[in-house]
C-alpha cells in the first residue's frame, strides 16, 4: 500500500515523498485510516515503528480539512513526557506539515518561558508539550485549549512512571467531552489500562508485535562482567568500532559523569545526558550526537525514550535497568530502527542477575551469552590506555560508589 491511498492532502503527500517515506510501516497502516475516521486509538508498538508519524500524518489532514476559527485557540495537544520528545515530535509536524498554512509550536521547561509565550500568541495548531509547562501557560492565560480538537498521549506509561497522572487527569477538565484522543505507548500493564479506558471512547485497539517487544533486526548479547571491570570492555567496544555510533546506558547521573572521565582518561571523546544538564547542554549533546560530531554518549534513562537518534550502531546497557525491566525495550530500541541493523550489549555483574533474569522474563526470551574466557578478560584490563595510577584511584571510587548503592538498596529494602 501506498500513503496515496489514504487520500490524504497533496501537501502532505509532497512532504511525504521528500522524506523518502515508501510505504507506510505497520503501525502507520493501521492506525492512519482509524484516526482519519475520528476514531479514539489505543496503540501499543514497539520503539523504531513510525509511531510519530502514525499520528501526525491523520492530524494534519484532519486539521486541513476544517477551517480553524482565529479565536479558538489550540486544536492539538500532543503532550510528552521529556524536552527531547517534545521538540523531536514538533519537528515531525514541521517536516511533514511544511507545505501546509498550519503551525506548530514545542514548549516544555528548563528553558526561559518569553520565546515560547511569543510564539504562542502568534496563534498555532498544534501544541506539544510537557506536563508541567503546559500547566504553567494555561494557568497563566497564555494558552487556550478548550476548544481542542484532539488529544495526543505519547510514551503515556513513561509519563505515569513520572508521576503524570494526576496532570493528565487535570488537563482533560479543560478540555471539550467531545474530542478525539489517541493513546500511544511502547508498552503496556494494568495501570496504563485504566488510564488509556478513563480517557478514550470505545477506542480502536492496535498492538502491534505484542508478543516480540524488541525489533527483531537487533542482536542481542550479555556478557557477565565485574563492576569494576565494565569501563575496560566499554573502551575496547569503542576502540574495535572507530566509525560506529554508540550510546551507553548507566544507572544514575553520578555514574554517567564518572564513566565520560574514565573515557577521557583513555582519549576517548564522549558526551553525557541526563536530568542535571540544562536544556542548552542537552540540546549541544544531543545534536553533537545525531550529526556524527561525537561518536560515543553516555546517558540515563532519560533519553530513551522515544527520542529518535539517527544511525546508532550500537546500544551498551552498562548498568542493567534497576526498576523497570520494560526500560531495556526502551534503552535497545535506540538501535535498529526502521530496516537498518542494531547491537545491543549488556554488562551484566553477579549483582546484576537478577534484573537481567527480571529482563528476559519481560521480553519473554534469553538473551545470548558471550563468553568471555580468562585470557581474554585478562587482556581487556592489561591493554587499557589507564595508568596503573589511575587505575587504582578509579577501583577506590567504583568501590565507594557500589557501597553507596548497596546501601541505598538495603534502605529501600527495609522500607
Amino acid at each position: 500500500m501506498k500513503f496515496a491511498e489514504f487520500g490524504l492532502n497533496s501537501k502532505i503527500l509532497k512532504s511525504i515523498e521528500a522524506l523518502g517515506f515508501k510505504r507506510p510501516t505497520d503501525i502507520q497502516f493501521k492506525a492512519i485510516p482509524a484516526i482519519l475516521e475520528r476514531e479514539d486509538v489505543l496503540a501499543i508498538a514497539q520503539t523504531g515503528t513510525g509511531k510519530s508519524a502514525a499520528f501526525v500524518i491523520p492530524i494534519l489532514q484532519l486539521l486541513l480539512k476544517k477551517q480553524k476559527n482565529p479565536d479558538n485557540g489550540v486544536r492539538c495537544i500532543v503532550m510528552v513526557p521529556t524536552h527531547e520528545l517534545a521538540k523531536q515530535i514538533a519537528d515531525v509536524f514541521k517536516q511533514i506539515g511544511k507545505n501546509t498554512s498550519l503551525k506548530f509550536a514545542a514548549i516544555y521547561g528548563g528553558v526561559d518561558q518569553d520565546d515560547q509565550i511569543e510564539r504562542l500568541q502568534k496563534g498555532i495548531d498544534v501544541l506539544i508539550a510537557t506536563p508541567g509547562r503546559l500547566f504553567d501557560f494555561i494557568n497563566q492565560g497564555v494558552v487556550k485549549v478548550y476548544n481542542a480538537e484532539m488529544l495526543v498521549l505519547d510514551e503515556a506509561d513513561h509519563m505515569l512512571d513520572l508521576g503524570f497522572y494526576k496532570d493528565i487527569e487535570d488537563l482533560i477538565k479543560y478540555l471539550p467531552k467531545q474530542r478525539q484522543t489517541l493513546f500511544f505507548s511502547a508498552t503496556i500493564d494494568a495501570k496504563i489500562k485504566k488510564l488509556a479506558y478513563s480517557l478514550v471512547r470505545k477506542p480502536i485497539r492496535i498492538q502491534i508485535s505484542p508478543k516480540n517487544p524488541v525489533a527483531k533486526n537487533i542482536d542481542h548479547s550479555v556478557a557477565f562482567i565485574n563492576m569494576d571491570d565494565k569501563r575496560f570492555f566499554l573502551e575496547r567496544i569503542v576502540n574495535a568500532n572507530p566509525d560506529k555510533k554508540i550510546l551507553v546506558f548507566v544507572r544514575t547521573k553520578v555514574r554517567c559523569e564518572r564513566v565520560l572521565k574514565a573515557m577521557e582518561r583513555v582519549n576517548i571523546t564522549a558526551v553525557s545526558i541526563h536530568s542535571d544538564k540544562t536544556q542548552n547542554q542537552r540540546d549541544e549533546v544531543m545534536k553533537a550526537f545525531k550529526t556524527g560530531e561525537v561518536k560515543l554518549l553516555i546517558a540515563t534513562d532519560v533519553s530513551a525514550r522515544g527520542v529518535d537518534i539517527p544511525n546508532v550502531d550500537y546500544v551498551v546497557n552498562y548498568d542493567l535497568p534497576e526498576k523497570h525491566p520494560e526500560n531495556y525495550v526502551h534503552r535497545v530500541g535506540r538501535t535498529g530502527r526502521g530496516k537498518q541493523k542494531g547491537f545491543a550489549i549488556a554488562f551484566c555483574s553477579e549483582e546484576e542477575k537478577e534484573l537481567l533474569t527480571n529482563i528476559e522474563e519481560y521480553t519473554g526470551y534469553p538473551i545470548n551469552v558471550t563468553d568471555i574466557d580468562h585470557e581474554e578478560y585478562a587482556d581487556t584490563l592489561d591493554f587499557s590506555a589507564e595508568t596503573h595510577a589511575d587505575w587504582k584511584t578509579l577501583m577506590r571510587e567504583a568501590a565507594a560508589e557500589e557501597d553507596e548503592y548497596l546501601a541505598k538498596k538495603k534502605k529501600k529494602k527495609k522500607k
